[in-house]
C-alpha cells in the first residue's frame, strides 16, 4: 500500500506516536475477553433501558436580558423588544428612539423532566440571537416557556452564569470560552406540569436504548425468572411487562423492583471509524477471515530554497530571486502481514503494531479488509 502525499513540506505516513493508540486498543480487548457474550458487563437494567411515557419535554421561549455594559444588540429587535415592554407598563416610547446597546434578544431553552409539579425549579439556558457581543453581567427578564403545542409550561428570570469572561482595551481585547451563551440555576419556575402515563392498562413497556432482539430476550428473561411469566420482548427495543396483581396499586414500586436487575447486554460485532481524526473504537467479538495484509510506507520531502542574486552597486542591475526546489523521496521496506482464520481485533492490532502502522494506516487496512469480505462485523465510517 503506497500513499503519494504531494504537498510542499514534510510527510511520513507511518507516525510512531499515533501508535500508542493501537496500544490502548489491545489492552481493552485483552482485558475484555475474546467471546461476544463475556467482552460485555453485567449492568443494571435501568441503565439499559428507559420507561414508555416517562420522558423530558423541550421549552423554548424568545426573552430580553439587560443590564449589559455596551456588549448587547444593535438591530432594531432588541428596540422594538424594549419598546413593547415600555408599553405594557405604561409608557409609549416609539423603537425608532431607542438606543442602547445594554439590551439583547435571546432565546430561553429548557428541558421539562418527567414528574416537576407547579412551583418547582429547573435550569435554563440562554443563547444570544443577534450582534451582541457578551451576555456577562446580564439579566433575563420575565420570559414564558412553551411547548410544542403552544402552552406555556415555565416562566424565567434571573442573572445568568457564563462559563467564559472578555476584557478588552484600546488596542486588544482577550476573550475565554463562549460569552453569548448563559445558564440560569433553577431559573424557571414550572407553571404546569405534563401528566406521564407509564402504566397503561396494567402494563409497563420499556424500551432499550440500543435495539438488539437478544438483549430485549434476556431481559424477559430476567424479569419472568423473580415474577412469573409476565414479560416478553415483542421486537428488538420494546419488552412488554405486566404489572403482578400485588404491585397493582403501585406500578411505581414495581418498576423500581426491576430497575435493579442485573442483565447482561449482547452488541454486534462493529468497527466504529471516524477518518477525521483518526480515532477507532472496535468490539471485541469483531473476527477477522484468513487474510494477508502488505504494509509499505513513501516519504517524500519537499524543500524550497530561494536564491538570492544581488549585483554590484554601481552595476545598474536588480536584485533576481531564483527558486529552488529539491526533492526526495524515500520509499520504507514493505511488510506482509498474515492473519489466520478466526483472528481477533487483538491480533490485527498487534500485528499492525508490529511493523509501526498509525491509526490512518489501520483504517485503510480494514476498509480494504472489509471490502475483500474477511471482516466479520459491521465497518461503520463515519
Amino acid at each position: 500500500m503506497k500513499t503519494l502525499k504531494n504537498k510542499i513540506g514534510y510527510f511520513n505516513a507511518s507516525s510512531r506516536i499515533a501508535c500508542l493508540v493501537l496500544v490502548v486498543f489491545i489492552a481493552l480487548v485483552v482485558f475484555s475477553g475474546v467471546s461476544g457474550a463475556a467482552t460485555q458487563p453485567t449492568v443494571r437494567l435501568k441503565d439499559l433501558a428507559t420507561v414508555e411515557g416517562v420522558r423530558d419535554n423541550q421549552l423554548i421561549g424568545m426573552g430580553l436580558v439587560v443590564g449589559l455594559q455596551g456588549t448587547g444588540d444593535k438591530g432594531q429587535m432588541a428596540m422594538q423588544m424594549m419598546s413593547n415592554m415600555s408599553q405594557q407598563f405604561g409608557v409609549t416610547v416609539d423603537a425608532k428612539q431607542v438606543r442602547s446597546k445594554n439590551a439583547a434578544v435571546v432565546t430561553v431553552t429548557c428541558q421539562l423532566s418527567p414528574f416537576l409539579l407547579p412551583g418547582q425549579n429547573t435550569d435554563v439556558m440562554v443563547s444570544a440571537i443577534g450582534d451582541a457581543k457578551s451576555l456577562e453581567g446580564g439579566v433575563l427578564l420575565q420570559t414564558p416557556l412553551k411547548a410544542a403545542d403552544g402552552q406555556v409550561y415555565a416562566v424565567a428570570q434571573g442573572p445568568l452564569t457564563l462559563g467564559g469572561w472578555t476584557d478588552s482595551g484600546s488596542g486588544a481585547s482577550t476573550k475565554k470560552n463562549v460569552v453569548t451563551v448563559g445558564r440560569i440555576p433553577n431559573g424557571a419556575i414550572v407553571e404546569q406540569g405534563v401528566d406521564m402515563e407509564y402504566a397503561n392498562d396494567g402494563a409497563v413497556n420499556l424500551l432499550l436504548r440500543q435495539s438488539d432482539f437478544t438483549t430485549a430476550q434476556r431481559v424477559a428473561s430476567v424479569i419472568n425468572e423473580r415474577f412469573g411469566n409476565v414479560a416478553h420482548a415483542s421486537d428488538a427495543r420494546r419488552v412488554e411487562v405486566m404489572v403482578p396483581s400485588s404491585y397493582m396499586g403501585s406500578p411505581s414500586a414495581f418498576i423500581a423492583s426491576i430497575e435493579g436487575m442485573s442483565i447482561t447486554p449482547d452488541a454486534a460485532a462493529r468497527i466504529v471509524v471516524n477518518e477525521r481524526t483518526g480515532t477507532i473504537v472496535m468490539g471485541g467479538n469483531v473476527k477477522i477471515g484468513n487474510v494477508s495484509v502488505a504494509h509499505g510506507n513513501l516519504t517524500v520531502q519537499v524543500r524550497e530554497n530561494p536564491q538570492v542574486s544581488q549585483p554590484n552597486s554601481l552595476s545598474g542591475g536588480s536584485t533576481v530571486v531564483t527558486p529552488q526546489t529539491d526533492v526526495a523521496a524515500h520509499e520504507e521496506r514493505p511488510h506482509l502481514v498474515e492473519l489466520p482464520a478466526t483472528s481477533t481485533v487483538e491480533d490485527l492490532t498487534a500485528a499492525m503494531n508490529a511493523v509501526g502502522a498509525s491509526p490512518r494506516d489501520l483504517i485503510a487496512v480494514l476498509q480494504a479488509i472489509d471490502e475483500a469480505g474477511a471482516l466479520h462485523g459491521e465497518l461503520v465510517i463515519q
